[in-house]
């Protein structure tokens, strides 16, 4: 529920687009994702996993990660081609666990998906930051990673996922 309640602070920050706010908004998604890696601790631990959790985890991980890249490319922050296929990705991912949950089926995300979703993070915080031109290729070095594991990880859904119909 935090991070839900986040995303719309950081779009929010990160449309003001001034220095203090870009920073705001690092420190807000740093303090997001921490919810994300201290939540999915604290259910293995306490082998507290429920199915609203199971639905609600990755919802919010949608909207934390998507809501900043949609505003970022908004103001011409973020790559608009890396923003669409992580919303083509996502939107497809979505639909797929939609139709195996109808079916009685869970689809629980892959370690591949989790290193997508940690390396989206990254990026997303590197083109959050008001960093120097000079720090341009490592966010697209970055970006270029997220985007591959983006793919390969969506494609693997599909793939290894996916019953026959």
């Amino acid at each position: 529920m935090v991070r839900i309640a986040l995303a719309p602070l950081l779009v929010g920050l990160i449309l003001v687009g001034d220095r203090r706010a870009s920073l705001i908004a690092a420190a807000v998604f740093i303090a997001g994702a921490a919810t994300d890696r201290l939540d999915g601790y604290l259910a293995r631990r306490f082998a507290s996993a429920t199915r609203t959790g199971a639905w609600l985890d990755p919802l919010a991980d949608k909207l934390f990660t998507l809501s900043p890249v949609v505003a970022l490319a908004a103001v011409r922050r973020f790559p608009l081609w890396a923003a669409a296929i992580f919303l083509v990705r996502e939107a497809a991912v979505s639909l797929l666990r939609a139709r195996l949950g109808a079916r009685g089926h869970s689809m629980p995300a892959t370690p591949l998906a989790k290193w997508k979703t940690a390396t989206q993070m990254l990026a997303i915080l590197l083109y959050i930051l008001p960093l120097d031109p000079a720090a341009d290729p490592l966010r697209l070095g970055v970006l270029a990673i997220a985007v591959a594991l983006t793919l390969w990880s969506g494609a693997e859904y599909f793939v290894r996922r996916a019953p026959a119909p």
